[in-house]
């Protein structure tokens, strides 16, 4: 079976564009999230909040075809497109019938679709609606833009899997490149920061502060890269699933036991693991169930732990796509027989592993 490998990265987050912000925020022993009453002048629960507050999609991407576009799609078109940039996919290197995208996310813009329906109970008749919103109210926005502004005709999937969001599309991704219907797909998670998504966060009581960002990864089947000359930053080795009720005890052994099953996958044993990452969404509750899986595992082995809630804010699905952003071996550092581990699951149950290999000699991910 040919293997997988990661062959470019692109990374939005309240840091700034680009995986260099991200790593660095990340480093940064303390950092101020930034006030976001200059962002959104309406009331909201925060007066500060991990958002871009300096994002423009004009100027990013230009003035055409950009006018309607939501944020959470414009997050994702600035990271599509680093990826895209980042790995070398220059015009003739690559088959946009054989590339797809595979993007998770929790509702999509949550903003677009309650301004929208907001429209339908205050204009004078109800369906005096304006048409050219209504596409960013889908699910698939995000997507279905990305696909037509980079010309991507393979494979378009949208998982709405809210945490788990970005380890579903993940999976999907993986099974879709193995299975042959792909060669190459773009695979990622997005969430956007507004005053919707903000007061969300806060009726629910969820933990830290909201944040958003948009990271997106070029995978590929090592052969299709290796005959185009793109470099590798690492290899997908496994990506796990399955379900347990209940949380707790019961919930870290399954979670254990999972990323063993995954390990052997990937030909790893845990000693050689240097690096993990698990879902921080829950809280103190979250951070027992994974300190327990990851002591089960990896015994009296230790790896360096990756944690971006405090950094950059609490990003629903794609939480998980920074966390595997940081997981890639830093520039020039990767060494064979090293990986990383990243791990995710709900309250009900359901829960996705993740794993990379490193790869001596890999691409400057830096970008």
């Amino acid at each position: 079976m040919s293997s997988l490998v990661v062959t470019g990265e692109g990374v939005v987050s309240s840091a700034g564009v680009g995986p260099t912000a991200m790593r660095s925020a990340l480093a940064a022993s303390s950092r101020q999230p930034p006030d976001v009453r200059g962002l959104y002048p309406e009331a909201l629960p925060y007066t500060s909040a991990h958002a871009l507050t300096d994002f423009d999609v004009r100027a990013l991407l230009g003035r055409k075809g950009t006018s309607f576009l939501d944020r959470a799609t414009g997050l994702a078109l600035v990271a599509c497109g680093q990826a895209i940039g980042h790995s070398g996919m220059v015009p003739g290197t690559w088959a946009p019938e054989r590339t797809g995208i595979a993007l998770g996310t929790t509702v999509g813009s949550l903003r677009s679709s309650s301004d929208y329906s907001r429209e339908t109970l205050l204009a004078e008749r109800p369906y005096l609606v304006n048409p050219v919103l209504f596409p960013n109210t889908v699910m698939n926005c995000a997507a279905g833009q990305a696909a037509i502004w980079y010309r991507l005709k393979g494979v378009n999937s949208t998982v709405a899997g809210g945490p788990l969001g970005f380890l579903g599309a993940l999976r999907y991704g993986m099974n879709v490149l193995r299975r042959g219907y792909a060669d190459a797909m773009l695979i990622g998670a997005v969430e956007e920061f507004t005053p919707h998504t903000a007061w969300a966060h806060y009726l629910r009581h969820a933990v830290g502060l909201p944040g958003e960002a948009a990271a997106v990864f070029v995978v590929e089947r090592a052969e299709s890269a290796r005959a185009a000359g793109r470099t590798p930053v690492a290899e997908l080795a496994a990506v796990r699933g399955g379900f347990h009720p209940g949380g707790g005890e019961g919930l870290a052994k399954r979670l254990t036991a999972s990323m063993r099953e995954a390990l052997e996958d990937a030909a790893l044993e845990p000693w050689q693991v240097d690096r993990l990452a698990f879902s921080e969404a829950g809280g103190a509750a979250d951070e027992a169930i994974g300190t327990a899986a990851f002591s089960g595992l990896l015994g009296p082995y230790s790896a360096a732990r990756i944690r971006v809630r405090e950094a950059l804010g609490e990003c629903g699905a794609a939480a998980g796509a920074l966390q595997f952003a940081a997981l890639l071996p830093a520039p020039r550092a990767a060494q064979d027989g090293r990986g990383g581990l990243l791990a995710g699951w709900t309250r009900e149950g359901a829960f996705e592993v993740a794993v990379i290999k490193d790869i001596s000699g890999a691409g400057d991910s830096s970008g």
